[in-house]
């Protein structure tokens, strides 16, 4: 129906914030603030930075594919980066619940250093007044119907294979962590078990030096099982997946551990 709940409204500019915030993360920019975000007209907002920045569109369509699928107001939109100085468009797409009206393109084509502001527009979500008497009436029709012709069942617990599936990314990497995958420039590539716990450690800390013990004790010695040179082998099998990738890879920091490094 037309109009919505402010709580989903205010939910949804949290979302907004939270799609700045990791862009800059993924520009290298850990202390730089997302300025606060503006409604510029019905249905469409402006998220803009403090700083300069850097995006990949692949990174940025994984992101906005993310966080708004967690909105209930969502459903199409369109994202357009603009250059500040001149209000041109630097990169846009647009998503749909119907894959087929998608428009999307150059995902992996890293945009220079500069200042820019994301506008998102999505689509109306209200249904036509004239049709809301048919639609209530429909509706009485269809829960007398229910009423007369179907029991009660009982309802069926959740099986853990429909839960929602963890998804993180950095850089141009989709990481589905529950089915041990990446997506790299349209590229899907496999992960071992192992594989994927090592990868996770560093994908929730990007930038920042892992200790060898950390990894070790994590991966492998809370199961019961102590390694010696495993984990260079298994982080040589990892730095090969995520070549695909030429801003990310995993470097040594001596006598102290791992580092997965994201460059802007």
């Amino acid at each position: 129906m037309t109009g919505s709940d402010g709580f989903d409204i205010a939910r949804r500019e949290v979302l907004l914030r939270k799609i700045g915030d990791e862009l800059l993360t993924q520009s290298g920019d850990s202390r730089s603030r997302v300025l606060p975000v503006k409604k510029i007209a019905e249905n469409e907002y402006q998220i803009s930075f403090e700083n300069e920045l850097t995006f990949q569109p692949g990174s940025l369509i994984n992101t906005t594919r993310r966080l708004l699928a967690q909105d209930p107001l969502t459903s199409d939109y369109v994202v357009n980066v603009l250059n500040c100085s001149n209000s041109s468009v630097v990169y846009g797409y647009a998503i749909s619940n119907n894959k087929r009206n998608e428009i999307v393109a150059c995902r992996g084509r890293v945009q220079p250093k500069g200042c820019y502001v994301v506008n998102i527009k999505f689509k109306p979500t209200g249904i036509n007044t004239t049709k809301i008497g048919y639609l209530m009436g429909s509706l009485s029709f269809l829960a007398f119907v229910g009423f007369v012709f179907f029991r009660p069942a009982k309802p069926r617990e959740a099986e853990p294979g429909n839960q929602n599936t963890g998804i993180l990314t950095f850089g141009a990497v989709l990481f589905n962590t529950q089915e041990r995958r990446l997506v790299i420039n349209e590229n899907t590539i496999d992960l071992t078990d192992t594989e994927a716990r090592l990868l996770l450690i560093f994908a929730l800390s990007p930038n920042q030096t892992i200790e060898r013990s950390r990894l070790q004790k994590e991966v492998w010695e809370d199961e019961g099982v102590i390694v010696g040179r495993s984990l260079d082998m298994f982080i040589s099998k990892l730095r090969k997946k995520l070549e695909l990738d030429p801003n990310i890879n995993i470097v040594v920091i001596r006598g102290k551990g791992y580092k997965l490094e994201i460059s802007s």
